[in-house]
C-alpha cells in the first residue's frame, strides 16, 4: 500500500507506517510536491495519505477518513427520544455496548454520545488505524472528549471477540450490528444505488474485500446472542432478516429499520 506525503508530514507518515507495519500492512512511503486534487485525479489507485488533518483513504481523486468532527451538529440535536437507534438500544439506561461492525464509528458516536460505554470492534488493521486516528484527533476537541472517552477500540475479529467474550463470561447488555454489504436484500438495486451516495462508503467498499464481508452479519447474530442481554441489527427497510431470524420487535423508518432479538431466558446476564 502506498502513503502519499509532502515533505513537510514526512514524520507523521513515518508513524503510521509504523504502526500500520505492527498490524501486518506494508506501507511505502512516497513523498510528493503537492498532495492536492489534482494529484489524486492522476493516481486513481487506492492509496493512503497523510496531511495536517492526518491519516487518509484516497482513491480515484477522493479521499476520504472517520471525521468524526463533522457529526458534531447531528451529535448536539440527538436525544433519546428523537433517535429510533437510542430505543432500540435502550440507551436510557446508560448500556454497555458492543459494536461489532465498526464502519466509520459513526454510530458509535451516536450510542456514546446518548449514554451507551462502547467497545468498537475492528478486524481490518487500515481501517482500525484511521478510526484510532480519528479518535486520537477527536480527543483534542472540547465537545468530543468526554463522548470519545466512552468508546474503547478493539483490534479484532468481530466473531472470535464475540466467542472469547462468551468462553470468558463476559456479558454485555447490548450487541450492535449493522452488516455492510447485506447480501440477498431485497430491492437490492435501490439498496446500491443508495450506497454509492457518499464518497466515504464508496472507498470503504474498495478497502473492505466483500468475500468474508457479505456474510458477517449472518454469522455474528447467533454469537452475540450468546452474550448479550439484547442484540440490535440496523438493516435497510426492505431488507431479509438476519441469518433469517425473526426479531422479536423492530423499530421501522424510512430507508432503515432496526431489529431487536432480546435474551430473557438467560438469566445469568447482567
Amino acid at each position: 500500500m502506498r502513503l502519499y506525503v509532502e515533505t513537510q508530514f514526512q514524520e507523521q507518515a513515518q508513524h503510521y507506517a509504523a504502526v500500520l507495519a505492527s498490524r501486518g500492512v506494508a506501507v511505502k512511503i512516497e513523498i510528493v510536491e503537492k498532495l492536492n486534487a489534482r494529484f489524486l485525479r492522476l493516481n486513481p489507485e487506492l492509496a493512503l495519505c497523510v496531511d495536517e488533518s492526518g491519516l487518509w483513504l484516497c482513491a480515484n481523486g477522493m479521499k476520504m477518513q472517520p471525521d468524526w468532527q463533522a457529526e458534531i451538529p447531528r451529535l448536539k440535536r440527538a436525544s433519546l427520544k428523537s433517535e429510533m437507534i437510542a430505543r432500540a438500544c435502550n440507551l436510557a439506561e446508560k448500556p454497555n455496548l458492543i459494536d461489532a461492525t465498526a464502519g466509520l464509528g459513526h454510530d458509535t458516536l451516536l450510542l456514546a454520545t446518548l449514554g451507551a460505554t462502547v467497545t468498537l470492534v475492528e478486524r481490518h488493521p487500515i481501517l482500525f488505524t484511521l478510526l484510532e486516528d480519528s479518535q486520537q484527533q477527536a480527543l483534542k476537541d472540547a465537545y468530543l472528549a468526554p463522548i470519545v472517552s466512552r468508546i474503547h477500540l478493539v483490534f479484532a475479529d468481530s466473531a472470535d471477540y464475540l466467542k472469547q467474550c462468551a468462553v470468558q463470561s463476559h456479558y454485555r447488555d447490548v450487541v450492535y450490528l449493522d452488516p455492510m454489504f447485506p447480501q440477498r436484500d431485497q430491492n437490492q438495486q435501490a439498496i446500491k444505488k443508495q450506497a454509492q451516495v457518499k464518497k466515504q462508503m464508496q472507498l470503504l467498499h474498495m478497502l473492505l474485500p466483500e468475500d468474508g464481508e457479505m456474510d458477517l452479519g449472518d454469522q455474528l447474530l447467533p454469537l452475540a446472542q450468546q452474550i448479550a442481554k439484547r442484540v440490535v441489527v440496523k438493516r435497510p427497510r426492505l431488507a431479509v432478516f438476519l441469518n433469517e431470524q425473526q426479531p422479536d420487535t423492530q423499530w421501522q423508518g424510512d430507508a432503515c429499520r432496526f431489529d431487536a432479538y432480546f435474551q430473557l431466558d438467560h438469566q445469568t446476564l447482567g
